[in-house]
Order: C-alpha cells, then structure tokens, then sequence
C-alpha cells in the first residue's frame, strides 16, 4: 500500500527583549496587530498549536516546532507545550520511532554562516530537542530548507540521520519522496526525502479551496497514488492549520486520522518510514537553494525580487552584522586564549548552561577554566549567544529594514557588544554604528544606526550572571 506523510514545520522567531534578566527570557510584552491577544506568539499559539494539540494532531503528523518556540511554550503556554512533547512520547511508544524532527538553534540560514556557526546551531539545536524530547533527535528540519553539502555533512557527523528538501532543489529521476541518498563531500551520505512541491503549495495557500479532506484526498491523493510513488510527502507551514487559514486543524486531522486511509494510503512519519525503507536510489542537491526564494538565497542575502521594493539594505544589514559577529569573537578568543579554553568547543558545549543543566560558573569550571576567567568569559559567551540571534531567518526574509524582525535582530547586536564593553572595555558600537547607517529603510527612509540608537537600555544594562532554564 502506498504511503502518505504530512510534515507541518511550526516556528516563530525570537521576539524577546534581549536586556532581560536572562539569556533568551523571550519577555515579548504588547506587539501591535496581534490583539485582542498580547502578541503574535499567543495569537497563533491561540488559533493554531493549541487547537492542533487537542485535536491529537501532532500525534499523526511528522513535525517539528522551533527551539524558541518551544522555549516560549514552556513558559507561556505549558498545556500546549506539554502536549506536543507527549505527542512525540507516544508515536514513539505506538510505532518504535518519534515523529518530531530537531531544527538549528536560532533557524539561521545555515548556508550563509561559517562553518563554526553551522556546528554550533546544529548541535545547539540537537542539544534542546533532546532536553525537551527526551531522546535524541533522527532527523532536522533545515531552516527555509536552505541548503548545501557543507551542512549536510556536519549534520551527519553530528548523527542526524536524513532531512528533506523540496522538488526544485534535487537532481535526479524522482519516484515520489524517497527516501534517497545524497553523497557527501567526505565520503558519507546522508538521507534526504524530497516532499512533492505541487501538493504541498496547494495545501499551503489554497487548502480553503480545496473543498475539504475527504475530497482532496479523493480528487488529488488518490491520483498520486496511482502515477507516484511509494511515498507522498506534504510539507508546509504548521501555521497553514488554524492560523493563516481558520479553521483547517480540522482538515489536517481528518484527513490524517481517516481520509488518507479511505483512498488506499497508509499514513506514516518520516522516522518510522525510514527505519523500514532505507534508501536504494541517489540524488544530488541544488546547492544554496530554500523552499521560499527562486533566486536561490538571495531573499536572505542582498535581496531579491522575492519582496517588494529596494532590499539592498539586506545586504548592508548583513554586513554589519558580520563585522560585529567578528569583532565579538576576536574578543571572545582572545579570552579563551588567555583561559587555555578551545573557543570553540566551549562555545558549543554552552549549551548545557542555557538549558538550565548547570550555572555558567558551574559549567566552566567543569570546562577547567580558573575561576579568575570566570567573570569576562560569562559575558563573552553570552554575547555570543545574543549575536547568533541576528541571524534569524526573518530579519532578512521580508520587505523593509523598518519591520520589527531586523530591529529585534539589531537590538540582539547592541546587547552583544555592550557585554563585550563589560567583559573587556572594547566599545564595539561605533563600528556598529557606523555599519548600519549603509542600511536605509526604502519606507522610512530610517537608517540601522537610527534603529540602534533608538533602542532602550536599562542603565545599568547590568551583567549576564544567569542563564535561561528554559532556553536553547
């Protein structure tokens, strides 16, 4: 019998105020449009991951949420947190495999970063997944699907096992979505299903037209099943399910629950599928490509005709943010240095202090660094935390540097360098400062300097001596 799959990626960027208390504390406060509710996270968390977790829909459906996303949850919506960790609990009891898949840390553009920043999302975002699940994680979600073959070879030295793309970023004859093997640069190879893109857009954007589960599945799964292949793969936006269309929790639920059934499908998730179809065909992957710009990267990168009027500020907005990220980590080496510490895989292991498992006093002493290092290195760690968030994917996926996204995205760079100017007394600012007056909102005509300079600070900004017992 054929196989059907519908992954929902559910995700959310961080919003939260970065001169909190604590590391990644996500104290969204009031956010214009999003009333009656307080802000956007409690308004979808309202009319999509809530109604889907009642309704048993993330026991059905392979998935994944974001690792700040469900940092936020725990906190601010526990109920429905604690029904889709139990979700992933119980298809692992029921089938012998989970059916939640881990994503980056920050859902950075994994192509556009340097390799060190790839390993440390990647594990930063292994090391939540197993926190929250309980188990280690088989599969990733890639964030936007960008992809390329360095990101796929750290994922596999990592130990996840396969991921997905779509149709128009592989090479190859196709039979429906695999799985196939894509060879690596090191001579490995790593799974990867490739979700139907058709099927998937019309889900996404027409599924209000579609005239319900049982007809969809009639008048459109059905003929999958007779011209594709083994497997049909959906993948889209978990949002698609209740918030960008009210309402439709209930069509993913009928027709996982029993209109895939009714046209001959067996409904699987992509963990257990794997276990029981290994890979027998290759493919290759179109480098530097995502699910949601034709121009390759370009909507993350210098801009593209992916969004409406002159994004060039893209690019300069990126700029700034790499120059501040190296002067951020020229610091933080030089202290490391000094410490006799790898920078590096300090910088990775990290993530045991943001997730509550140890004090950061605790965790570098476990680390062998003399107490004397303690004090400037748990500054310099944090600003390194905070300077991985500029890089979110939504900072750069819309049209006008004066939305929230970027200034959320800036503010995180300011707190980064102002613990740096703790740490150490360089004053990375100017630079900064200077940086981000090329960046010009085409809307405001506002620069990113006048965004930096109209952020509050607390005075003191105080130091960064706790982390989130929460966060990733």
């Amino acid at each position: 019998m054929p196989a059907f799959c519908l992954h929902g990626h559910f995700y959310q960027p961080p919003r939260g105020n970065p001169f909190a208390d604590r590391l990644g504390a996500d104290e969204i406060g009031r956010e214009p449009g999003a009333e009656p509710y307080e802000n956007w996270n409690e308004k979808v968390a309202a009319e999509c991951y809530l109604p889907n977790a009642e309704l048993g829909n993330f026991e059905l459906m392979s998935f994944d949420v974001g690792a700040t996303l469900l940092r936020w949850m725990e906190v601010h919506a526990p109920r429905t947190y604690g029904l889709i960790v139990e979700a992933d609990r119980k298809h692992a009891a029921a089938h012998g495999a989970g059916n939640a898949m881990a994503t980056p840390a920050h859902h950075t553009i994994l192509p556009l970063a340097r390799k060190r920043d790839k390993v440390a999302q990647i594990k930063w975002g292994m090391a939540a997944f197993a926190h929250r699940y309980g188990r280690r994680p088989a599969g990733m979600w890639l964030p936007e699907m960008a992809v390329d073959l360095e990101t796929l070879q750290i994922m596999h030295d990592l130990g996840i096992q396969f991921t997905m793309l779509g149709e128009s970023q592989v090479e190859g004859e196709l039979q429906g979505a695999g799985p196939y093997w894509v060879a690596l640069p090191g001579g490995d190879r790593l799974a990867v299903y490739v979700r139907d893109d058709a099927l998937s857009l019309q889900i996404a954007f027409n599924i209000q037209t579609l005239g319900g589960a049982g007809r969809w599945a009639r008048n459109t799964l059905a003929v999958r099943r007779k011209n594709g292949g083994r497997l049909t793969l959906v993948a889209v936006e978990g949002e698609t399910f209740g918030h960008h269309h009210p309402g439709e929790e209930h069509f993913l639920h009928w027709l996982l629950s029993y209109e895939a059934n009714a046209v001959g499908h067996t409904v699987t998730t992509l963990e257990s599928d794997l276990r029981e179809n290994p890979p027998t065909a290759n493919i290759k992957i179109k480098e530097f490509t995502s699910w949601s710009c034709p121009h390759g990267l370009g909507r993350f990168a210098a801009g593209c005709d992916c969004t409406a009027g002159a994004s060039n500020w893209k690019g300069a907005l990126r700029r700034a943010f790499d120059n501040l990220a190296n002067n951020v980590d020229d610091q933080y080496v030089t202290e490391t240095e000094e410490a006799h510490a790898d920078p590096w895989q300090l910088r990775n292991d990290y993530v045991s202090a943001t997730l509550g498992h140890a004090t950061v006093e605790q965790f570098l002493a476990d680390q062998g660094v003399a107490p004397a290092h303690h004090p400037r290195l748990i500054a310099l760690l944090a600003a390194g935390y905070f300077r991985q968030r500029m890089y979110t994917s939504a900072t750069f996926k819309y049209e006008d540097l004066s939305r929230p996204e970027p200034r959320y995205a800036i503010a995180n760079g300011l707190r980064a360098a102002l613990l740096v100017q703790e740490a150490t007394g360089a004053d990375l600012l100017p630079a900064f400062r200077r940086d981000l007056a090329q960046a010009v909102s085409a809307r405001t005509g506002q620069t990113g300097a006048q965004l930096l300079d109209a952020i509050p600070v607390p005075e003191p900004a105080g130091p960064v001596d706790a982390v989130a017992r929460n966060g990733s």
